[in-house]
């Protein structure tokens, strides 16, 4: 299996294939057989469960399926994966971010970067912080990051690379639903194979076996002391004590036995394998242009993000497949790419590993910015408006009123 090189990255993203795609399989920790448990989904009263299941084509058979990790999810652990190696100093690329630590008052939130805000560049935690004293979009950067375009995605490429990989859409901008669209070029998802809907069943054993009958439990007026079996020192409600709960019962506050109970809808499911598909779409690339580029720059530009979706597979590889409490996957082998090319004809395997990836990353920037298009090197550090620390320092004070209230 052969190494990719920038050169065969390049002569790909110019025009030699459509796409670079990536296959892995996966078993459950556990083995072959193990039961997993997916993400669950608000469902209809007569569902059957709680999951995405559907019948797809695999290979030449149809198999039941079941969705393990989304488009959306995956693309947050493929930006996690680039942050790592950006916190590492491993991968070299502009990664604006937000700095709470400014603030006494929400400092516990540390710094928020691009590639942590749910919009990226376009998230309302960028537009409410200041760049340089101004508002992010009044500010030359932000000015110009409006305006970016897919047909002119040259000030996106200087400042946020990473929205012209894993698209971003300016809805909450100042052209409001008109704002720019950037597609979404990096795809991925984790699905099961042949899976089974199982049950789940839970209980508890009280070891100091206190009776369902042995008392009524009351809220105590003091809210620190929780409870109280004394209605003299209980807390009112209507001129009457008010009962933990509806009935006062000891398994209210945590005391006695849970009767053994079963879930149908969301016991995990059994599953022969899993699946993980990542594609990088090159003909998405290149619909990106470059106001007053040249074609070699703008092949150097569009070059450089797909080398970092490159990267953001092989650093994923590293950060394993932990999706979930009782999720975890295990990769049956070492990544790998596909070139996809445009007559389907067969797809050429190429090795990829996390040094080599960060490699071949350097080289793509370096020649990016030899082509006259490269990324700021600049740090991009905001810092929360007053506003915006203000709304964050009164929604935690009506949380902790609200807290004090439940437990009352």
């Amino acid at each position: 299996m052969s190494e990719l090189t920038y050169e065969m990255l390049r002569d790909a993203v110019a025009g030699g294939a459509v796409a670079l795609r990536s296959v892995m399989s996966l078993q459950p920790a556990d083995g072959p057989g193990g039961k997993v448990f997916p993400p669950t989904y608000a469902v209809a009263s007569n569902a059957e469960n709680k999951y995405a299941i559907e019948e797809r084509q695999v290979g030449d058979r149809v198999a039941t399926t079941v969705l393990l990790d989304s488009v959306a999810s995956q693309a947050n652990r493929a930006e996690l994966a680039l942050l790592e190696g950006w916190e590492a100093d491993e991968l070299r690329f502009p990664v604006p971010f937000v700095d709470f630590t400014v603030e006494t008052d929400v400092s516990d939130i540390g710094r928020l970067t691009v590639l942590e805000a749910p919009h990226r560049l376009a998230d309302a935690i960028f537009r409410d912080s200041l760049l340089g004293g101004t508002l992010f979009r009044l500010s030359d950067i932000g000015r110009e990051i409006t305006d970016a375009q897919p047909r002119n995605a040259t000030a996106m490429f200087k400042y946020a690379p990473t929205a012209l990989l894993f698209g971003q859409w300016d809805s909450t901008g100042p052209k409001g639903g008109l704002g720019a669209k950037f597609q979404r070029a990096f795809v991925s998802e984790v699905v099961g194979l042949d899976a089974r809907v199982g049950s789940k069943v839970g209980s508890r054993i009280d070891p100091l076996q206190i009776e369902r009958g042995a008392a009524v439990v009351y809220e105590h007026a003091d809210p620190e002391q929780r409870w109280t079996l004394h209605k003299d020192d209980a807390a009112v409600e209507k001129g009457k004590p008010k009962t933990v709960g509806s009935d006062g019962r000891p398994a209210e506050i945590n005391h006695g036995n849970i009767a053994p109970s079963i879930d149908a809808l969301a016991g995990g499911v059994t599953i022969s394998s899993a699946r993980q598909t990542t594609l990088i779409s090159l003909a998405a690339l290149r619909r990106l242009k470059f106001a007053n580029a040249s074609r070699e720059a703008s092949v150097a530009a569009r070059t450089a993000v797909a080398a970092l979706g490159v990267a953001a597979i092989a650093y994923a590889y590293e950060l394993d497949f932990d999706l979930r409490s009782r999720c975890l996957l295990v990769p049956e082998h070492a990544p790998s790419l596909e070139l996809v090319h445009r007559d389907g004809s067969d797809p050429e395997a190429i090795s990829i590993e996390r040094e080599s990836s960060a490699a071949l990353l350097r080289e793509a920037v370096d020649a990016a910015e030899t082509a006259g298009i490269g990324w700021v090197t600049d740090e991009i550090r905001l810092v929360p408006a007053p506003k915006l620390v203000e709304l964050l320092r009164r929604s935690r004070e009506l949380s902790a009123r609200e807290g004090v209230a439940e437990d009352s």
